[in-house]
């Protein structure tokens, strides 16, 4: 809830026009107080239970096809936009590309630790560039909390596959971004903040999170199922020895049963429009 009032904010105040509607699953900290008060021109969507991040972008994605917009920005409730952010990602945009990002900065005006990690090394490249260029860089992942979708990847890819109930949803709607044949960058001359530089997870928390990636690995349609099937459980095993963990172990189980859910998501995936509602 701290950062509600400027995420939305900043939506409405946008130079591109945008429609607003936030999906909330079942809050507690009084964000649905604040939006029916406080925002009375954002669509407010309750749903009924904690349907997950995944599932709640799903609702939002569908709507947006229904409704014939061209675009749908996906934005966390602890980010917000720059004036120019939409404005420029739509500029910058281009056919061949399903998923747009802007910059992503903390708070501070630095660039997000976890964006810095995954996406510097491609944008080097690109720092001498002038701002206002439409420059899109390829990059293999960025995290979406700000995720321009173009029409034609919603309608292709569809939406987040459920095998996802938190984190790992945004690696696996890339790959299957790719396998569609389309791509994701990032245009450096938008930016944007996501700030979560409080929010210190524990040692734990990370490497629950890092126990994702076999699951992401596996779900991956363009990847051999049964290598993988194969290959990742060993991977959990390998993360427990190198983090000195119990986490990676407690989850093997868990993991191979659930190889049959995520098989029938993999062949879903392989079709247009997959798990939008």
């Amino acid at each position: 809830m701290p950062w509600i009032r400027r995420c939305l904010g900043s939506a409405l105040r946008s130079s591109h026009p945008c429609d607003v509607t936030v999906i909330d699953n079942v809050s507690s900290d009084g964000t649905r107080d604040v939006v029916r008060a406080e925002f009375p021109e954002v669509e407010l969507i309750e749903s009924r239970t904690n349907i997950g991040f995944g599932a709640a972008n799903n609702i939002a994605l569908r709507l947006a096809l229904d409704r014939g917009y061209d675009f749908v920005y996906l934005l966390n409730q602890d980010a917000w936009l720059e004036k120019d952010t939409l404005g420029k990602l739509v500029a910058a945009y281009r056919p061949d590309y399903g998923v747009l990002s802007p910059l992503q900065k903390a708070a501070s005006g630095k660039l997000d630790r976890q964006f810095s990690r995954k996406c510097s090394r491609y944008l080097k490249v690109t720092s001498r560039i002038s701002a206002a260029s439409d420059l899109v860089v390829d990059v293999p992942f960025v995290m979406a909390a700000h995720w321009l979708l173009s029409r034609k990847a919603v309608e292709t890819v569809g939406g987040f596959s459920p095998v996802f109930t938190q984190y790992g949803e945004d690696d696996n709607y890339l790959d299957r971004l790719r396998y569609h044949g389309l791509r994701c960058g990032v245009v450096p001359a938008a930016s944007a903040v996501h700030d979560r530089a409080s929010r210190k997870p524990s040692r734990e928390d990370r490497v629950r999170l890092k126990c994702v990636a076999p699951t992401v690995k596996l779900s991956d349609p363009g990847k051999c199922f049964l290598l993988r099937a194969a290959i990742e459980p060993l991977e959990l095993v390998a993360i427990g020895v190198k983090n000195f963990s119990a986490v990676p172990f407690r989850r093997i189980g868990p993991f191979v049963r659930s190889y049959g859910k995520i098989r029938e998501c993999r062949r879903i995936s392989r079709g247009k429009g997959a798990f939008l509602p």
